[in-house]
């Protein structure tokens, strides 16, 4: 960073100074694509790309069709507890088995084990057998086979694309399940409405093909995984103990339990809301969803256009602020038009406060810890939604689920407010961390901590 950016002599560092770490590159959408030159990461993300609009469509149709059977909002939530539980509490130790085997096919088993699960609900659903015990049953196979499979797929990066290109491929596969996240569920509403749940759980069976496909085609570096030098329990406990006395790491990881918890089951929750509160369909669930994705995406594309982590604090306080206020805003909604564009709000605050949480995570935590940091950053981020998603169901029958959105939008707002009180705090920690990590100078560094700004 050069002097004329950020003068380590001057006390004030003016706002004109710091215009840098706002994204105005555009040329980085575009070289946003520049890991697709290598031949086994691009065969990799057609095969992901295919296989997670199936996945989308899925999830979609799974949620109507449980809400269809029960009417039971307590019953959707008890579905995707099941389904995403045992990420909160199998992760660590998958993590650890994907770090002693070949994490290719590690992928080639769980891949194929869910295709199984999506045959399996098409037979079932097509042939009117179907049973919500059997459902609570496939549920739970799912979310355990993730668990194995999670840990896998963000490790298997890095032996199929060459160092310099890592933090590309991995932005790019998060602007993929984000848009995904966009077409899959508009995709299977429609499909919903004009031939049924079946439909759709016999397509992302279909596409699990291309996976397998791309996972079968592609050749992994011959680099061994690593064994861990530690047992498995000091290895998970010394995780912990690092992140909880390293301010800025256990703030952040807070944050994303209390995010996670009160934000992240809305989407989850959604069939309930659009048929409970709107008296929707499976169409208006799908555009619903897929607005949720735009906002989504948006943020992805957001994140990956800035040049540096600086600002990364700002961020987060602001997108789960704007995620707090869209829920607010949304309990009160019954138009279904209007809830379209509240949903991208939501989908925006959601990716971009969990997205830079993540980035500012990999930039604070020290190479030797970062597998277990990020073990417990997925164990707050995908193991504390079904948590949440099962309570507020439950409240839902108590109160109403309008009452409990509006509720979890003040809980996500007041969160905001809490960490802008902190952030002052949290920056100047965040500061000497960078510094130590050569990310910025010592002297850029403490001219960061004295600056009025308040950036991290």
């Amino acid at each position: 960073m050069k002097n004329k950016i950020l003068n380590p002599n001057d006390k004030r560092v003016s706002w004109r100074n710091l215009r840098v770490f706002i994204p105005h590159n555009p040329s980085a959408i575009l070289g946003i694509f520049k890991s697709l030159r290598n031949r086994n990461f691009a065969i990799y993300f057609a095969g992901t790309v295919v296989s997670l609009t199936g996945a989308w469509m899925q999830q979609v149709a799974m949620g109507w069709l449980i809400y269809n059977m029960t009417n039971s909002i307590f019953m959707l939530s008890l579905a995707v507890f099941l389904a995403q539980i045992p990420n909160l509490i199998v992760t660590p130790f998958t993590g650890v088995f994907s770090d002693r085997f070949n994490r290719r096919k590690i992928l080639l088993v769980t891949q194929s084990l869910m295709m199984i699960q999506a045959f399996t609900l098409a037979i079932l659903v097509g042939t009117g057998t179907i049973t919500i015990s059997i459902i609570f049953a496939l549920s739970l196979f799912s979310g355990l086979v993730i668990s194995f499979d999670a840990p896998a797929r963000q490790s298997l990066y890095a032996t199929i694309v060459p160092h310099e290109d890592l933090s590309n491929a991995i932005a790019l596969n998060s602007t993929a399940i984000n848009s995904t996240r966009f077409i899959g569920p508009a995709i299977g509403g429609v499909v919903i409405s004009k031939w049924g749940e079946t439909a759709c759980f016999l397509i992302n069976g279909i596409s699990f093909f291309f996976i397998l496909g791309a996972l079968y085609l592609i050749r992994t570096n011959s680099e061994k995984p690593s064994t861990p030098k530690t047992g498995t329990w000091r290895g998970i406990l010394d995780g912990f103990s690092y992140a909880k006395n390293t301010l800025p790491i256990r703030v952040i990881i807070i944050l994303m339990l209390i995010f996670s918890f009160s934000g992240i089951p809305f989407p989850l929750l959604l069939p309930a809301f659009v048929k409970g509160q709107m008296g929707g369909d499976a169409e208006i669930l799908g555009n619903m969803m897929s607005f949720v994705g735009a906002g989504s995406m948006t943020a992805a594309l957001y994140l990956a256009a800035r040049k540096s982590v600086f600002g990364l604090g700002r961020v987060i306080m602001a997108a789960c602020m704007i995620l707090g206020v869209g829920l607010i805003a949304i309990s009160h909604i019954k138009n279904p038009t209007i809830g379209y564009f509240l949903c991208f709000p939501i989908g925006f605050g959601m990716i971009a406060t969990a997205a830079s949480c993540n980035t500012m995570l990999q930039s604070l935590t020290d190479d030797h810890m970062r597998g277990r940091v990020m073990s417990i950053f997925t164990m707050a981020f995908f193991g504390m939604p079904p948590v949440g998603s099962l309570v507020q169901g439950w409240l839902a029958g108590i109160f109403s689920y309008e009452t409990v959105i509006l509720a979890s939008g003040i809980v996500c707002v007041t969160t905001a407010l809490v960490f802008e009180r902190y952030r002052a705090k949290i920056r100047n920690a965040t500061c000497e961390i960078y510094a130590r990590h050569g990310i910025v100078p010592p002297q850029i560094a403490e001219a960061l901590k004295e600056s009025s700004s308040k950036r991290i």
